[in-house]
């Protein structure tokens, strides 16, 4: 059974008719110019859009789920939040426990995970871009919701942070979730175990890396050259 489904969902001007599927257990990156429709069918999964057509989560679909249900099965992290008042990095962090019905399950470790130890007790609206990332993802990861959808996590981080995030989003894959992130970064994307290239609204393929990001599908999707090999090389025409 898969984690997340969508069958022909669409939103007009925005997304075409979407069909896919993602099983338990895997990192996916959704990759795509801007505009290319990579926030929104991120939404439609998440059920924050409406939209035509179905979205499953485990085989339910969405509107038979509790909007309290579906904070204990999906994670949320949005490409950026403005917090007006000075909750500290822990509070933020512990709201992501509120749909269990508790404030501290594993909030600690989440914190160590993400490098917020030394900043649990700073107000979360003093924070720098890449710091208040880093809470976002913290709190989605201590949710431990199986289905974890991520805008943009890596988009303010530092290149530490960002390898920190995507080794945390393959530890909850080996733990039997699902990730699925978008990202701009073509090279981080081939090291996530699939790839999901959206052109204007619509997903134009799905697969391993290796056998989408051809530079053929780079050169047409993104107008750049590449070069395959032991690593993707990127270079203007």
């Amino acid at each position: 059974m898969n984690a997340l489904e969508l069958l022909n969902t669409a939103i007009p001007g925005r997304l075409r008719e979407v069909s896919l599927g993602l099983p338990r257990g895997l990192v996916a990156g959704l990759v795509g110019p801007n505009g290319s429709g990579k926030s929104t069918l991120l939404q439609v999964a998440g059920g924050l859009l409406p939209t035509s057509g179905s979205v499953i989560w485990g085989g339910r679909t969405l509107p038979s789920i509790s909007i309290v249900e579906r904070g204990r099965l999906a994670a949320w992290v949005p490409q950026e939040a403005h917090f007006e008042f000075g909750f500290t990095v822990r509070e933020v962090v512990a709201q992501g426990r509120f749909a269990h019905g508790d404030d501290a399950r594993g909030v600690n470790e989440v914190l160590a995970q993400c490098d917020l130890t030394a900043l649990a007790q700073r107000p979360v609206n003093r924070l720098s871009g890449g710091e208040r990332q880093r809470v976002l993802l913290a709190r989605a990861i201590v949710t431990d919701a199986a289905l974890q959808l991520w805008d943009e996590p890596f988009a303010a981080l530092d290149v530490k942070h960002a390898l920190q995030g995507l080794q945390i989003a393959r530890g909850l894959a080996q733990a039997g979730k699902t990730v699925l992130l978008s990202l701009h970064d073509l090279r981080l994307a081939q090291q996530l175990d699939v790839v999901l290239v959206l052109e204007e609204g619509r997903l134009r393929a799905i697969g391993a890396p290796a056998a989408v990001l051809t530079p053929d599908l780079v050169r047409e999707v993104f107008g750049v050259r590449a070069s395959s090999g032991p690593g993707l090389t990127l270079e203007l025409p």
